[in-house]
């Protein structure tokens, strides 16, 4: 059975589901999208994603031209409608159709579109024993040019440092910001483990706060986990006992080694493990 796209209030097939080369979604990468997640039928933190997706909407001065209720009801109907239990949602907000010029006043209407599908971002053994990252040349967007906390449509700068991973022959990369302190992944946020206690950047670090992220940062309070909020330098993730990263596409995965550092004993640590497990139980109930 083709997928089928939930585009502008109408289901069209996926073969079918096309934008119109004068979208400035296209043309400029002006937009807004969240990723986010389906198990056992029931779409995960929710009102945090629509949140964020309505921040990151306003923020660009943008006006999504559906109320969060509405959003929310047509995302069920379209992992229902595609009979998925558990699956990925993309759901994209473009300024829409305009002419050639940069100017937003041309684009009449918004236009959103929401793909339900699977994805599997890293093997299924990096999970099991950890995967190597680099540190990217690349920065994270300066704040005062575009706020990282806006998950907007323009990814260049996450892409360029994503293909200086691919180059060393990694699935990630670590980006710092315009002061040289951690950041986060291209596509995922960081957490390390020293001395038993979890340490993860915060949002003055350039950062896009994950949802997955918050629900770590809940999960280890919940079990007894120091979790503390707190800017890192390079140094920091060269020397901590554990590494791991969180996203919504991601979920948990550890880091095992970063720009040739061995993390730890090379293998995934007690805490990491011990938080892993704590989200896969999350998510099942």
């Amino acid at each position: 059975m083709s997928l089928k796209i939930w585009m502008d209030g109408k289901f069209v097939d996926k073969a079918d589901a096309k934008v119109s080369v004068y979208d400035h979604g296209l043309l400029y990468g002006d937009g807004v999208f969240e990723g986010m997640r389906v198990y056992n039928g029931k779409l995960f933190e929710a009102e945090w994603h629509f949140r964020r997706l309505y921040e990151s909407a306003k923020a660009i001065r943008l006006t999504i031209p559906y109320l969060p209720e509405h959003l929310k009801a047509a995302t069920d109907e379209t992992f229902k409608l595609n009979k998925f239990t558990d699956c990925y949602i993309r759901l994209l907000v473009t300024r829409g159709v305009g002419n050639l010029g940069l100017s937003p006043a041309k684009c009449e209407t918004p236009s959103v579109v929401i793909i339900a599908d699977l994805i599997e971002l890293y093997p299924k053994e990096m999970y099991e024993k950890g995967m190597p990252i680099i540190t990217a040349s690349v920065i994270r967007n300066h704040p005062n040019a575009l706020s990282p906390r806006i998950k907007s449509l323009n990814y260049l700068n996450n892409i360029m440092a994503k293909i200086e991973a691919i180059d060393a022959n990694c699935p990630e990369a670590v980006m710092l910001n315009h002061e040289g302190n951690v950041s986060e992944c291209t596509a995922d946020n960081i957490f390390i483990v020293k001395n038993g206690i979890v340490f993860t950047p915060t949002t003055y670090d350039g950062i896009l706060e994950g949802v997955t992220r918050k629900v770590v940062i809940e999960l280890c309070k919940k079990h007894g986990i120091s979790c503390i909020e707190k800017t890192l330098q390079k140094h920091d993730l060269y020397v901590a006992d554990e590494f791991f990263l969180t996203g919504s596409g991601a979920e948990v995965i550890p880091v095992t080694k970063i720009d040739g550092r061995v993390v730890g004993n090379g293998t995934p640590g007690p805490i990491s493990k011990r938080l892993i497990e704590a989200f896969h139980a999350h998510v099942r109930a």
